[in-house]
Parts: structure tokens; sequence; C-alpha cells
């Protein structure tokens, strides 16, 4: 019996499993998925989310959800409630670990005071421009605040004031007693309070100090007993600051690992420029389906088993690159074949009119609900005298390879008869194909086929008088440029897509689809995948494209 290949572990899992091995924290795994509430997830935090809970899942460890929400400025409860809808979504449960930095605010009120009274940290009277003068740059040193040499009393004073509210948003901060010289811009007495009056969303007015997030972020993860803090590669440059409080507070001491994020071409992973596409209007909201979202990726169909496949494939890795879309699609693709309905609907319709079929008759057809899938059992779907098809697949003038319905031509329609064109009728206006006839065989319906002929060509189909009527929203990539946030003189504006929204306000679907559920995915035969839009209504059926049939992936 041939041995089951083994898959190498990643660096992190081999980090893991030497803190195993040597005892360290009792062998205990235990990750956190920590997201600032500022903004709707995407393709970026699908990594992180994976990472952490896999991970803790494979070791027999626990992760927690953990909202880093220092900022009441930007925060919102409905990023809080999105988030965790798109975590839930994804197939992750946090079970009873839900926490907020929030709920934490006492106590690195305290922690903020044990580095005062150890010297470790000053209250500074310099204004924001000011500050920033004074880091200096990279090959630069920076120069010392006037206010650095205040003694440990006067700062006890000043920053218990500060809480208490008696000076102005801006006037004064708390800053970390570090080194001026380092060569880490981190390290150079980096800020870790400031004065703000906004309103919390959790908080409410309880507060008008508020933690910075490096402050914050480590000690959150100390609090908790996280053993492994696992984030993406631009935090890397922070984790010497992370180690400097955890050493000079004297807390648990998590461990900080960085990994490359998931950047993905055509896709944009920042919140700012998401946002900015939100409310500028290129987008509809964050749930757009065009959008790199986690909401707008549910939205347009993509299976939550897809994504987690897409994480699996890309790895874990130690340096940044760019990850073909290709690939993503072709993960959705996988999983739809494998789960979607195969439905007929036309989405570009022109009539077609059997005239030898009997006028007010009407029969049923059976349908396989999907090939891929044994247990999926059948349909009956309404034929009758007058169909419509899509207007690509007629042609007056047909070319040698055109194997669909032109003159004279015969093509099989799915699942029911083979048809013979005979005339068509054009639109005196538009010059366009109004009306197509054609004969059909009665000796050839499918299943039962005494006929003996051949028919090159399968079309979809349905039937005119049974049809429901459907708008279907076809997507595109919503930038031109695979990397449109890579060019320094350019605004990624410049790349937007204009055509990545394609409305069909007039398609029609089969009679079935009037009872289509949110979350089924359906294959639209020989056109694509597609699911049922939120925006649809008894009186009107919406559908996006997911994606289409051809997979363009080469790996």
């Amino acid at each position: 019996m041939e041995e089951e290949k083994k898959v190498p572990l990643n660096f992190i899992e081999e980090i893991i499993e030497e803190d195993i091995r040597n005892g360290k924290h009792g062998g205990r795994v235990h990750t956190r998925f920590p997201p600032e509430p500022n903004g709707y997830l995407h393709i970026g935090h699908c990594k992180a989310i994976w990472i952490n809970f896999e991970l803790a899942k494979k070791y027999g460890g626990k992760t927690n959800l953990r909202f880093d929400d220092t900022n009441p400025t930007t925060e919102e409860t409905e990023y809080v409630d999105s988030i965790k809808e798109d975590v839930r979504w994804l197939g992750y449960d946090w079970e009873d670990r839900e926490y907020y930095a929030s709920d934490y605010f006492p106590q690195l009120y305290e922690y903020a005071l044990k580095l005062i009274r150890k010297g470790l940290a000053y209250v500074d009277d310099s204004s924001q421009e000011e500050i920033a003068a004074q880091k200096g740059t990279p090959t630069v040193a920076g120069t010392e605040s006037p206010y650095r040499r205040r003694s440990i009393e006067e700062n006890l004073d000043l920053f218990q004031r500060m809480k208490a509210g008696e000076f102005p948003d801006g006037s004064k901060v708390l800053r970390a007693k570090i080194d001026m010289a380092s060569p880490n811009m981190h390290l150079r007495d980096p800020i870790l309070y400031r004065i703000k009056r906004d309103r919390h969303h959790r908080t409410g007015d309880e507060w008008v100090i508020y933690p910075m997030y490096d402050f914050a972020h480590g000690q959150s993860d100390s609090i908790e007993g996280i053993t492994h803090s696992l984030c993406s590669l631009e935090f890397i440059h922070h984790r010497p600051l992370y180690d400097w409080f955890i050493e000079k507070l004297e807390i648990f001491p998590s461990r900080q690992i960085e990994f490359a994020r998931m950047n993905v071409s055509y896709m944009i992973t920042s919140k700012r420029r998401l946002l900015k596409l939100v409310n500028e209007d290129y987008v509809r909201g964050w749930d757009d389906p065009r959008m790199p979202t986690i909401a707008g990726m549910r939205r347009r169909g993509y299976p939550p088993e897809a994504i987690r496949e897409f994480c699996s494939r890309t790895g874990v890795a130690r340096r940044d690159n760019v990850i073909e879309i290709e690939l993503l699609e072709h993960c959705v693709r996988e999983a739809l074949n494998r789960t979607a309905l195969r439905v007929m609907a036309v989405l570009d319709p022109v009539k077609l009119i059997l005239t030898n079929y009997p006028i007010n008759q009407t029969e049923y057809v059976e349908v396989e609900n999907n090939p891929e899938d044994p247990t999926a059992g059948v349909r009956q779907v309404p034929f009758s005298r007058e169909l419509y098809i899509e207007r690509e697949d007629f042609m007056e003038e047909p070319s040698k390879k055109f194997f669909r319905l032109a003159p004279g031509q015969m093509v099989r329609l799915k699942s029911a008869y083979i048809i013979q064109c005979t005339d068509f009728v054009k639109d005196p206006t538009t010059g366009q194909v109004a009306e197509i006839h054609a004969t059909y065989v009665p000796e050839s319906r499918s299943g039962t086929d005494t006929s003996g002929l051949k028919a090159k060509g399968t079309l979809h189909w349905v039937s005119a008088a049974h049809a429901a009527k459907a708008e279907v929203r076809l997507y595109d990539r919503l930038f031109t440029d695979p990397e449109p946030t890579g060019h320094e003189d350019r605004d990624f504006l410049e790349f937007f897509n204009p055509n990545s929204l394609n409305l069909l306000p007039e398609a029609l679907v089969e009679p079935g689809l009037l009872s289509a559920v949110l979350g089924q995915p359906y294959q639209f035969i020989r056109k694509g995948y597609f699911c049922l839009d939120p925006d649809s209504t008894p009186e009107k059926l919406v559908f996006n494209l997911t994606a289409t049939l051809k997979d363009s992936w080469k790996g």
C-alpha cells in the first residue's frame, strides 16, 4: 500500500511544534484574530482568519475573536456585526471568546501608569507636527522632546488629569521613553495615548483618552494569554516595540510571528481605499459583488469552502507576493461545479416558434439537476410551441464552424427535441432578427429518440408562456490593472473599470427559479455560475454572475 504523501510544515507550524516539544506555555496553542472595526473585512483578512483558526484547530488550541477598537473616530457597531457575520460564514467559531480592546481600557491605563512610574513614559505637550519633526528620518536620528525630562511625579499628575478631561483634544500625548536614535522608527518614543473626545461605540463617553494601536494590541494579546500572535508582514517592524512593552511591563510573553499578507491581482486590500470606493459611489456599498470584501464575495456567490481552499493552496509564506486572481476563480469554479444546480436562462432572448408544434400544448421534459452529483436528481421543465433562445445562438449567414441555429441547420434543444430552422423575421425598424421559425422532429425527444438524426449543437431555451423575468448582473474585474495600487505616480482610481457592471434587465429564466433561494448556486447552462441577489423580490428576480464557465487558471 502506497504511503500517504506527507505535507511539509510551514514555518509557523515549525515554530509551534518546537514550542510544544519544549513544553512552552505547557504545550498550549492559543491564537487570535484581531480586526479593527473600521471597515468590512476583505480578501487579505481571509488568510489571517484561515491561519489563526486552522492552526489552533490543528494543534488542539483555541482562537479568540478580538476587536482592537481603540479609535472611536473610525469605528462603528455596523463593522463589528459585519466582521462577526463574515468569520462565521467562512466556517469558523470563536465560541464564547469574543473580546474587545475596550474591555481592557482600565488595565491598559494601569500599564501606562506603570511605565510612567518606571521612568519609561512621559507626557508631551508638543504638537503633532513637532513630534513628527522630532522623529527624524530613517537615516537621521531624531531629537528629544523638550518635555522628555519631566519628573515622574509631574508625568503622573498630567496623565491622570488627561484622563480626567482637563485638557483639550490634541494638546498632550503620552509617549514611551525609548531611544530617539534607534534605527527602528517605531522605537523613537512612540505615542501611547492621545486625548480624543469622540464617542466610543461601546464605552460611550466614559473615556477621553484612548490608547494607540501599538500599545493596546500587544498588551491585549498578553492579557488573553495568546501564545502565538500571528499577523501580516507589515507589522514586522512593530515587533521590537511589541517585545519592549512585554519586557518593561513584565507581562505574559506573547510571541508575534509575521506571515506574508494575501495580495491578489486586480484586488485591493486597503480599507481606506475601499471606503473611498464606497463613499464616492464607484460601487453600491461594501457588499457590492465587485468588491474584494468578504461581504462582496458572499453576495457574488463565492462559496466559503472555495475561499478556504484558495487560502490553503496559496500557503503560508514569509515574503509578500501577488497571487493571480485566476487561482481564486479556479477554486470558486471547482466548488460550484460540485454543488450548482443546472438550470436554463436566456440572457438576450429572441423568440423561437415551432410552427408544426400543437398550439396551446404544454409538455414537460426531464432535465438533470447536476451531472456531477448523482444524488441531485432531475426536474420537470415546461416545453411549448413558443420558446426563447439566446440571440447569439442564431446566425443568418453562418460560418463553417457555427453549429448552432441558422437557416436550414438542425440543433437539439436541451433535453427536448431536434429542430430545423425554416425561416426568420426581422424588425423593420431595428433590422434585428425578431422571430425565428423552425420545425421540430416529434420522434427525436431526448431519452426516447428514434429519429436517427444527429445534431451537432445543443441549445438551452425557456418556454415563452412559462418563463420568469429576471435582471441579470454581469460582473467583470473592478480594475483594469493587476496592481492598481502599485503605481507611485498614479491614483488607483485611474484603473477603475467603468465596464465592471453590465445589467441585463430583460433576461428570462425557467419557472423553477421563482423559488430560487439565497446561497444556492446555479449554473445557467452554457452561460456561467449565478446566484440570487438579496435585491430580488417575488415580482423581480435578480441574479449575479459568480463566475464564467471558462477557467483561465494555468497552474
